[in-house]
């Protein structure tokens, strides 16, 4: 059961970037994602020092498998439980996982059966952890301001990727992958006591009754959240948009950017510009709606700003200079950022509380699960016909995401909700 707090402990008109506890939250939340970006960054050295070029890919795709398998039960444990509790246990496991994983690399090399059963291990948690976040801003905080919580929390993902890599790279500088891991540890175990300094209020029941959730077994819960975006007039269709967008642009992006670069002759420098400039560019699409909290027309902006993120991307394998790619790797960005951060402000504010933990699972194995199997297929289509019609094709399969939101009526009349006075 959910901590009960007096209306006055959480005040639903305050704004998120001025509320103390939305901001232990996401603290604690940044914490983890650090920790997160410089854990994986220790496994992949450790591998590569252990073992051979194929290992390293073994290992650092095992976390996905138990992640993308166990991720709807994730939400369905988010939404039975108090997902505050949830996320608790789970950084405390990855805290002590992690810990005990350096204290091992430091005494001796890890054989690789060792690499991959962490990398499992810390997957199957993370399917627990990640539901349980995306479940508990209506928790923490009025509806008037979730959208500004999205705004927050996908700028904190982005602090994670920048910030990780350089604190991973000190770390591995000065004392190798065991001091990596034990920095990863330490920020999981900072975040602790930031997140049990949050006060949590309990859900509202929906009109009619109790909330759902708590009372049947696992797979008819997990059935009923599948059913519940199924029918609904708004989620089912934001759902569909988000996933095809996954497919069309991750592997163009985080593939497909990397085998322009070498095909251009760009080098390294060239290559950290382009993802510098698509990372300035979405945390700057973020930003707005942290900073605004709402904007008006907020299903038109989203399918708008997608449509133009799909074109940018799909004229990407065109470019012929480094400046050029560099702009337009921001623009994408920026639309990305929008898209995202709109997304998944109105998925937070359709989703009825009780389901959210079930509509996050769905959503993230559509990014965890789904999306990462277009990167060989990116990969192989490049190779066999070169960077400029596969970034065309995926920038038009994402673009028919982006129609599908404009031509449904409920996403592109979707509106985020108004301040509460």
């Amino acid at each position: 059961m959910a901590t009960s707090v007096t209306p006055r402990s959480i005040r639903p008109g305050l704004p998120a970037h001025r509320d103390a506890n939305v901001l232990r939250w996401l603290a604690a939340y940044t914490a983890s994602l650090v920790g997160d970006t410089v854990y994986f960054l220790a496994l992949g050295w450790s591998a590569q020092k252990a073992v051979g070029p194929t290992e390293v890919g073994l290992v650092m795709a095992a976390g996905a498998l138990p992640r993308a398998v166990l991720m709807l039960g994730g939400g369905v444990v988010a939404d039975r439980l108090d997902p505050r509790r949830v996320i608790l246990g789970s950084d405390a496991l990855r805290c002590l996982l992690i810990l005990a994983v350096a204290a091992a690399v430091a005494v001796t090399t890890p054989a690789l059966w060792l690499l991959v059963t962490v990398a499992l291990v810390f997957g199957a948690v993370d399917a627990l952890f990640v539901p349980a976040v995306g479940a508990l801003p209506p928790r923490i905080t009025g509806a008037d301001q979730l959208a500004r919580v999205t705004g927050l929390r996908s700028l904190a993902m982005r602090l994670g990727q920048v910030a990780g890599p350089p604190i991973g790279g000190l770390a591995m500088g000065l004392g190798g992958p065991a001091v990596a891991f034990t920095v990863a540890g330490g920020l999981f175990a900072l975040s602790l006591p930031l997140l049990l300094s949050v006060r949590i209020r309990p859900l509202d029941p929906p009109d009619g009754g109790a909330a759902p959730g708590g009372s049947g077994t696992a797979r008819a819960e997990l059935l009923d959240g599948l059913r519940y975006i199924r029918h609904h007039r708004l989620l089912g269709p934001l759902v569909l948009v988000g996933a095809v967008c996954e497919l069309g642009l991750v592997g163009t992006l985080n593939v497909g950017m990397v085998l322009l670069n070498a095909e251009r002759g760009w080098g390294p420098s060239g290559l950290g510009l382009i993802v510098a400039c698509f990372g300035a560019g979405a945390a700057a699409g973020a930003t707005l709606l942290a900073v605004a909290g709402r904007l008006p027309r907020a299903g038109l902006t989203m399918a708008t700003t997608l449509l133009l993120g799909s074109l940018g991307a799909a004229a990407m394998g065109a470019v012929p200079t480094l400046w050029s790619a560099a702009v337009l790797a921001a623009f994408v960005g920026l639309s990305a950022g929008v898209f995202g951060s709109l997304d998944g402000a109105l998925v937070q504010t359709t989703t009825d509380p009780a389901y959210l933990g079930r509509v996050t699972s769905v959503v993230m194995l559509t990014m965890v699960g789904i999306a990462p199997l277009s990167y060989p297929v990116v990969g192989a289509a490049i190779g066999a016909w070169g960077t400029a019609p596969v970034f065309l094709a995926c920038g038009g399969l994402s673009s028919l995401g982006a129609v599908h939101a404009l031509v449904c009526r409920p996403v592109r009349q979707a509106e985020l909700p108004r301040r509460e006075r």
